[in-house]
């Protein structure tokens, strides 16, 4: 799976993904249209959620771009209504409880994944978010697992992965990773991060590694805000 979006470089990160899985079997596609975009299209403003997916698709080159939703919500029922109208197959992102169920009172396929900022130190989601999209067999695309490269400087983690055996950036993706319905998509700009990414798919938790990870980063006791970057 790749994610990418129509305003990272303005299309051009669509068009090197593009580029980069032509020829390859099955390529799995999560793209994000702009959320000026998702809305009905009019006279005056022809760009809309549906033309916007389907330039994307264009840009990536493929019909298998399994996935497009908006960068984030207005708070609104009507921008759900709009970019339900606009294609049914575009999905949610950033999305928090509330608006979950608002969704789900519209049309319950429209939702089929859900794109939000979750990692060790940013764990609202693990309190009422998260249990509702298991339940409801939703996955949830945890975005900057690493906290845009925050977490492996912090010295508990630091030292939590010296007893692993493993870099600091491993366990948190490693951990993403082994929940149920969860899919983390940390960044790689370089060979060697795309490497250790991979790795962390070998790394092993322990119970008190776990343990150890919840009192260094305490889940959240009660409901919080969804948290952006």
């Amino acid at each position: 799976m790749i994610d990418t979006a129509e305003m990272y470089g303005e299309g051009s990160a669509e068009e090197i993904v593009g580029e980069a899985i032509r020829g390859r079997a099955k390529p799995y596609i999560v793209s994000k249209v702009y959320p000026h975009n998702a809305t009905r299209a009019a006279p005056s403003r022809p760009a809309n959620a549906a033309s916007s997916a389907s330039a994307s698709s264009a840009s990536i080159s493929t019909c298998c771009t399994g996935a497009a939703g908006r960068g984030w919500r207005r708070r609104s029922r009507r921008s759900i209504a709009c970019a339900r109208r606009g294609r049914s197959r575009l999905r949610r992102q950033h999305f928090d409880r509330g608006d979950m169920e608002d969704a789900a009172r519209l049309d319950e396929g429209l939702t089929g994944s859900n794109q939000v900022l979750y990692c060790l130190s940013r764990r609202g989601p693990e309190f009422d978010l998260l249990p509702l999209m298991r339940k409801r067999s939703i996955p949830l695309m945890a975005y900057s697992p690493l906290d845009q490269g925050g977490l492996p400087r912090k010295p508990a983690l630091k030292k939590l992965a010296d007893e692993v055996g493993c870099t600091p950036a491993q366990p948190r993706t490693g951990l993403g990773s082994g929940q149920p319905g969860v899919v983390t998509i940390p960044k790689s700009s370089s060979r060697e991060r795309v490497k250790e990414n991979f790795g962390a798919l070998e790394v092993k938790l322990s119970p008190k590694i776990l343990a150890d990870l919840d009192r260094a980063f305490p889940p959240p006791k009660g409901k919080q805000a969804l948290e952006m970057l």
